[in-house]
């Protein structure tokens, strides 16, 4: 199928006046097409299904079967959580009536409004949802890429690539070195390499207590900086070394058959190196010309439409979504006001004025959690955050146990509002 790209419509103007009408009564229930099973893709089928009552019909579009959430994965590193733990079947939006494929999406053809599916197939579509979650620029680290990811694995879409990382980590000699290459932004969970750190360090503190951690960092800085170390210095003294930019950090090239990275013309060895490469929107998203040259996509932040097609709406990690950052969480919340604009246009349903919210949870330690988060609003321009909060240093012990217990309840609620 030949994938074309309409033009572009650049205004929140433009792309509201172009919703088309309801249906007439008595036609064809309109289909809305859902690509990616994530904590974007999947809220919206649910929404959509949930809220529309049958009057429109939901096709998720997703090709595994068991979905581990990327949020928690490190939890799973740090032996708080098993992998079974955050997995999750498509089952309940089945049971809703949702049609749910397990196939990959290779293909839109935004003029005749279709989907070419890898299995040959395709799906018509009178409103389209992706939400492909990234893609990695795999040129981003000299060295890496698609053949080397198994040896130094990003594990940066949790599963199998998260289950190798364990073993890895698990398999390191005593005193042995793990290594991190954190990504420049924009990428999916500021404070995710992070805590995944912290994951690491709380397993090799009770398995492997001489071991060394080493952070290449692009960045100058990075989320709950301050949070972090104060917590490494506290769980883990002398064993985490963060290397920012212009002191260590920035890599000249990885070499996976000898297990270095090399940086400032230095070659370091390690025994495991967790690298994770910049970012991108997912495949489909770049296939489709629904991204600019950042390799995201830009959104009409009111209604998470395409500012490239207005019958599509894009979600998620893949968007430019101003001030909200790339979580799961932010996902959720978008999910649910392109929900509502879709229903809004295909049945004539009310509106409300959209309103967005993210609290990203990190685990430092046992009991010693922290967060960070915002509510946002929608302007002509971006998603614009309206108010925040964060954990603070020096924090009693009580109060972060309890933050940690906090992001248990809300693990157990997102992912029930996610999948059902």
């Amino acid at each position: 199928m030949r994938v074309t790209r309409r033009r572009l419509i650049g205004s929140a103007a433009a792309g509201a006046a172009a919703l088309a009408a309801p249906a007439a009564i008595g036609a064809a229930r309109p289909h809305v097409v859902v690509i990616g099973g994530g904590a974007g893709g999947a809220t919206a089928a649910r929404y959509l299904a949930r809220d529309g009552k049958g009057a429109i019909a939901v096709t998720l579009v997703e090709p595994t079967r068991t979905y581990h959430t990327c949020f928690f994965s490190n939890l799973y590193l740090g032996g708080f959580r098993t992998l079974e733990s955050i997995a999750h079947s498509y089952g309940r939006l089945a049971a809703m009536g949702i049609n749910v494929v397990h196939d990959w999406a290779v293909g839109i053809d935004r003029d005749t409004r279709t989907v070419a599916l890898a299995g040959g197939g395709s799906l018509g579509y009178d409103r389209l949802i992706v939400a492909p979650g990234i893609d990695f620029r795999w040129d981003s680290v000299p060295g890496h890429g698609i053949a080397a990811q198994n040896a130094m694995p990003h594990a940066w879409k949790a599963g199998s690539q998260t289950e190798l990382l364990k073993a890895q980590i698990a398999s390191m000699p005593e005193g042995g070195v793990f290594a991190m290459v954190a990504p420049p932004n924009p990428y999916r969970c500021p404070p995710g390499p992070y805590e995944r750190v912290s994951m690491v360090a709380h397993q090799l503190s009770r398995t492997n207590p001489t071991a060394k951690i080493m952070i290449f960092d692009p960045k100058p800085k990075f989320s709950k900086q301050a949070l972090f170390e104060e917590g490494w210095a506290a769980h883990y003294p002398g064993m985490i070394e963060w290397l920012e930019p212009d002191f260590g950090g920035r890599i000249d090239e990885v070499r996976p058959d000898a297990m270095e990275i090399v940086s400032d013309g230095e070659a370091v060895k390690v025994d495991v190196a967790n690298v994770i490469p910049a970012q991108k929107a997912g495949r489909i998203a770049e296939i489709a010309g629904l991204a600019d040259a950042s390799g995201f996509c830009p959104i009409v932040p009111a209604t998470m439409q395409s500012r490239m097609d207005p019958a599509v709406h894009v979600l998620g990690d893949a968007t430019i979504a101003g001030d909200m950052p790339k979580s799961g969480f932010s996902a959720n919340s978008q999910a649910k006001v392109a929900a509502m604009a879709v229903r809004a246009a295909l049945t004539g349903s009310t509106a409300f004025p959209p309103r967005f919210s993210n609290t990203c949870w990190s685990l430092i330690a046992t009991g010693d959690g922290v967060k960070v988060g915002a509510r946002y609003e929608a302007t002509e321009e971006k998603i614009a955050k309206t108010e925040g909060f964060i954990s603070q240093t020096g924090e009693d012990a009580e109060l972060r146990r309890q933050t940690y217990e906090e992001s248990l309840g809300w693990y157990a609620g997102i992912t029930a509002d996610i999948f059902g």
